[in-house]
């Protein structure tokens, strides 16, 4: 008899098992979220020629920076310094002949009618002077942005037409990740969003960016155009059409459950709590 109850007490004693117990808690998690995306120029402005006629002079090469409004091509303005000239003579004249017939007018030595066809000439007169200094302006082609010059695509001596392309400038300044984000993850974004984006040029190093946009409308792949805006480092600069891995750490989850991982047993996928 007692063998018999010792064994029940061993027996008894084996299925208890020690534990350790800790609190459900409510929690804000954070998701973490890391996409590949492209890098892309603040600006890409290919500059076009807004007259015609021969190139005289090129004055960008590949890999110069330009500010805006510098001059980078200039086109023979032979003919249009002649039509200046002559516009600004029929405009003096007319606005000769308006003075004149203006003091006329007040002591009664001509019609109405005669001074406003004085005052209709002189208009007509200031109108051709302006389109002539604007041709004249158009022959030195200026680039409307700052940036580097990507590509050229004429040489001195080249014909060109209105609209004819001379070079590409891309502003790298400030740069552009852009990437598609699944429509989950796109209404957890808000632009301001700070991310965190690393490149396998320079590994180790993470640059900081913020979200500029959220798309509003989804492809067929239900994904939404985000773009995040990168200021370019001075010490790791980075070029346009890299790819980027981009972090975004502000995917919240309000009010999540949270225990010890210690605490789940069985297979991720089939998770139990003891």
């Amino acid at each position: 008899k007692s063998e018999a109850k010792t064994n029940a007490v061993s027996t008894q004693m084996s299925k208890e098992i020690p534990v350790t117990v800790t609190l459900v808690e409510q929690q804000t998690l954070s998701d973490n979220l890391s996409m590949i995306g492209t890098i892309l120029p603040n600006n890409d402005v290919n500059v076009l020629s807004e007259t015609q006629g021969r190139v005289t002079q090129m004055m960008a090469k590949v890999g110069e920076f330009k500010s805006a409004g510098a001059v980078i091509a200039t086109v023979d303005d032979e003919l249009r310094q002649a039509a200046l000239i002559s516009a600004q003579a029929n405009y003096d004249k007319a606005l000769s002949d308006w003075n004149r017939y203006e003091k006329l007018f007040k002591e009664n030595a001509m019609t109405s009618l005669q001074l406003d066809g004085a005052r209709l000439a002189l208009k007509m007169a200031e109108s051709q002077l302006i389109v002539a200094k604007r041709q004249l302006k158009d022959t030195k082609i200026t680039t409307p942005v700052s940036g580097v010059v990507a590509s050229r695509f004429i040489d001195a001596g080249a014909s060109v037409d209105n609209k004819s392309p001379i070079v590409n400038i891309v502003d790298i300044t400030t740069l552009k990740v852009r990437m598609n984000v699944a429509e989950k993850d796109a209404f957890a974004l808000k632009a301001g969003d700070k991310v965190t984006i690393t490149t396998e040029v320079y590994p180790g190093v993470k640059f900081t960016g913020n979200v500029m946009s959220v798309g509003s409308k989804g492809d067929e792949a239900h994904t939404y155009p985000v773009e995040i805006s990168l200021p370019n480092s001075r010490e790791n600069p980075l070029k346009a059409g890299m790819f980027a891995r981009v972090n975004f750490t502000t995917i919240a989850r309000p009010n999540s459950l949270i225990i010890p991982r210690s605490s789940l047993v069985g297979s991720v996928k089939d998770a139990h709590v003891f």
